[in-house]
């Protein structure tokens, strides 16, 4: 087992940082086959929260999951906090129909109607939006955002707001928001933080689930997850790993037992530089299985 201290650059700001770092870490299996997991946990988590992270990591560096259920999956673009101009860009970027917008976060209002409608009408009425908000407002500033979000969508030509991303911090604020506002809503940090999605599947707080396999730890400890939250669609979103740790949110999207919706798998449009030779990003708007070049 080997292991390979990393830094990668961001192109954009996530998460109030500019760069991502942890470990490599490299095994062969009896066949000969290299097997490369990535620890990357956030700074600012806990001691049990980084221990999934390892869990994952370990996972994938043994070659341990489960066979795919698919050959590849729809994946969403991303786009950061931007003008409207460049959200058009990042929205059209790598073949995708659907993107997620950032919004919130220290944008104003008017900047985050802006850059939705702007996404909305570069994807055309046969795309799908959504707005990730991080549990960036409290209650009363969601419901009162929401519905022009949603209708900045309308204008561009979208059907709507696809799902609105963990729009507040707290699980009862969640179910309390899914019953004023018509946008449907998506859980994030809700399971991400706790590790388990029982919280939310008990309070009705969800419409759509957002799974991570790095932080939840792991491809099966994700499938567990997925196994419990019933007939909601799941989304799985990546952890703004490097290209090696990506692989893990892949596996995990490629053996769901149902086909996901469009995955947030593509950040490494966000990467300004990678651990690998040739930053995996979607083609066509899909991603599935890639050979990747480890260079660190």
């Amino acid at each position: 087992m080997e292991f390979r201290p990393f830094a990668v650059e961001l192109s954009t700001r996530f998460r109030a940082t500019t760069r991502r770092s942890g470990v490599l870490i490299r095994t062969r299996d009896e066949a000969g086959r290299e097997h490369w997991g990535e620890y990357s946990p956030f700074p600012d988590y806990d001691a049990e929260r980084a221990s999934r992270w390892w869990r994952a990591a370990m996972e994938a560096a043994r070659g341990h999951w489960p066979a795919p259920q698919r050959d590849s999956v729809a994946v969403n673009a991303i786009v950061p906090l931007v003008d409207p101009d460049a959200a058009r860009d990042y929205a059209t970027r790598n073949g995708c129909i659907t993107a997620k917008v950032k919004v919130g976060g220290g944008s104003d209002l008017a900047a985050d109607l802006a850059r939705v409608e702007a996404v909305a009408d570069a994807l055309g009425p046969a795309g799908a939006v959504r707005v990730d908000v991080n549990g960036g407002w409290d209650l009363d500033e969601a419901a009162r955002c929401l519905p022009q979000l949603d209708r900045a969508a309308r204008a561009g030509g979208a059907p709507g707001l696809q799902y609105a991303e963990q729009p507040v911090a707290s699980v009862d604020d969640m179910a309390v928001l899914r019953r004023r506002v018509d946008v449907p809503i998506a859980a994030d940090e809700s399971i991400r933080i706790p590790g388990t999605a029982d919280a939310v599947i008990a309070a009705g707080a969800a419409d759509v689930v957002i799974l991570k396999a790095q932080p939840l730890g792991g491809v099966r400890r994700a499938l567990e997850i997925a196994d419990s939250v019933g007939d909601l669609p799941i989304v799985v979103s990546s952890a703004m790993e490097s290209s090696v740790g990506l692989a893990a949110g892949v596996a995990l999207a490629r053996a769901l037992p149902r086909e996901p919706l469009a995955c947030g798998l593509g950040t490494g449009a966000l990467l300004a530089t990678d651990t690998v030779a040739r930053t995996w990003l979607p083609i066509d708007g899909r991603m599935g299985a890639q050979d990747l070049e480890v260079i660190v």
